[in-house]
């Protein structure tokens, strides 16, 4: 068998060729429109020199351009890595040096780093201009591949050190997005998705617009993301979806607060990090649909549990494996796969045809975290007898203490629901007798809740909560926390401040 990524935006445009595929600044481009600029731009890629199997990075906003680049890359037949275009030249040229590319699809908004990444590297830029394509006959159809050929390279956003490219076949993608268009997603031929998440990302690349794309549905674009605007584009275009990852989920909470109009949405879904439990009652109560919080990561295409409409909602958990994914629990520290009871807190490992290939150029790091058939994901977790998983924390940020075990989920939870923390990321800061000692970095709810005294206050509020050993001995207040480009929370940032 073969087949293509690619094939998501030509079957979608075969049958709905006049129907709004994106919508971007009240502009509506219809599924048609867009496989045809994405043809001729495949058209473009061959003549400046891109073979089936060569790697083009894809550095562009969330604008249509970058479903035209993208799918122009595939149909060629090559290999898409998309970049952050809040990355830095440095970063770029990194990703174009760890993975040997040639070739860099960019648009003027991103030139300046692009160029600059690219000096002295002997990378072909590459525009992406729909205007200039005009004159392009496009290539018929698409490039066929291989299932097990590799589509998409992701750059890690770098967590735990440098960004590494994460390989995802054609197979690895397309099983992911034919399962969850119906679970969890539940996507029907009028829906309309705020696509919010950077398509750069995992997140808003597969889970948004490519499941978004196979299910046909609309998907309006906004290229930055702010609280207050996302709620008027939602109510703009009458959203039914929305999908985002917690530090958004604060954002519409506090544009809603501050009297933004509240959209008639149908159902949410979370993903990227834990969704405190407090938040999700917020959410649900403000927009009055159920929220849906899940679990994945880039080395799995994404998706590895949910919860999804017709499952009993558990709260504190991110449901159950979906896609033909299988989840166990194995001892943290052991060199090979040791199977713990249920309830046992370990670290999580996943199975199955989402898995990647492997890290690009990196064999020694993808045979320590491929292992006898299981992919560790460095995150600790345990199930329940009925199969839910709850996500305690990184196994790297695990916070040892005189001993004793810290995780800062169990902690954050319980600080968010002081009310003047409005965010709070718990860490562990280098401590001569004790290893570790637990501070608590806090977003407060207002700015007169920073007093003298507030943080002896949360101090005391949550030793009243936690054990002993567990409650923050120290609150540091800031005015946001540090994220990644997928808005995952960089703890590793906050204990290099504090340490």
């Amino acid at each position: 068998m073969t087949t293509s990524v690619a094939a998501v935006l030509a079957d979608a445009a075969a049958r709905r060729p006049d129907h709004p595929a994106v919508i971007h600044d009240s502009e509506h481009f219809t599924y048609g429109w867009l496989w045809d600029q994405a043809r001729r731009y495949a058209s473009l890629l061959r003549a400046d020199g891109v073979r089936p199997g060569d790697q083009v990075a894809v550095l562009l906003a969330d604008t249509p351009r970058f479903p035209i680049a993208y799918f122009g890359v595939l149909a060629a037949g090559a290999v898409a890595v998309p970049l952050s275009v809040l990355s830095t030249a440095a970063e770029i040229r990194h990703v174009l040096t760890d993975a040997g590319l040639r070739f860099l699809a960019t648009d003027n908004s991103s030139l300046p780093q692009a160029e600059e990444a690219a000096e002295r590297l002997g990378t072909v830029l590459l525009a992406v201009d729909p205007d200039n394509a005009e004159n392009t006959d496009p290539i018929d159809g698409f490039e066929s591949r291989a299932p097990d050929d590799v589509a998409v390279v992701f750059y890690t956003s770098g967590t735990t050190g440098k960004p590494k490219g994460v390989m995802l076949t054609h197979r690895n993608i397309m099983h992911n997005v034919e399962g969850m268009i119906t679970t969890p997603y539940a996507f029907r031929s009028d829906d309309v998705l705020l696509g919010c998440l950077p398509l750069s990302h995992g997140f808003g690349q597969i889970c948004g617009m490519l499941t978004g794309f196979r299910a046909g549905i609309s998907i309006v674009l906004m290229s930055k993301f702010s609280g207050r605007d996302a709620l008027a584009l939602m109510a703009e275009h009458r959203c039914t979806v929305f999908m985002g990852v917690p530090t958004m989920y604060f954002g519409l909470l506090d544009a809603v607060h501050r009297g933004g109009p509240v959209p008639d949405l149908d159902r949410v879904f979370s993903g990227g990090s834990a969704l405190p439990v407090k938040t999700l009652d917020d959410v649900r109560s403000t927009f009055g649909c159920p929220v849906y919080e899940g679990y994945g990561m880039t080395e799995t295409s994404c998706s590895v549990a949910y919860h999804y409409p017709g499952l009993p909602f558990r709260p504190g958990t991110v449901g159950v494996p979906v896609n033909d994914v299988t989840v166990g629990i194995t001892l943290p520290n052991a060199g090979g796969i040791e199977l713990l009871p249920v309830g046992e807190v370990g670290e999580i490992v996943v199975s199955g045809p989402t898995v990647m290939a492997g890290y690009l150029g990196r064999p020694d790091l993808t045979a320590e975290v491929l292992v006898g058939g299981w992919f560790r994901t460095g995150d600790l977790g345990r199930l329940d007898d009925d199969g839910y998983l709850s996500v305690v924390g990184r196994k790297k940020d695990l916070i040892v203490r005189g001993g004793y075990n810290v995780h800062p989920r169990e902690i954050e939870e319980v600080l968010v629901q002081h009310p003047a923390v409005a965010q709070v990321a718990v860490i562990g800061v280098p401590h001569l007798a004790l290893g570790e000692e637990v501070w608590a970095v806090v977003v407060p709810a207002r700015p007169e809740d920073v007093t003298s005294g507030s943080g002896d206050e949360i101090v005391e509020w949550a030793r009243k909560r936690v054990a002993a050993y567990k409650y923050p001995r120290r609150v540091e207040f800031t005015d946001a926390l540090p994220t990644g480009p997928s808005g995952k929370v960089l703890k590793r940032l906050l204990v290099s401040k504090y340490e």
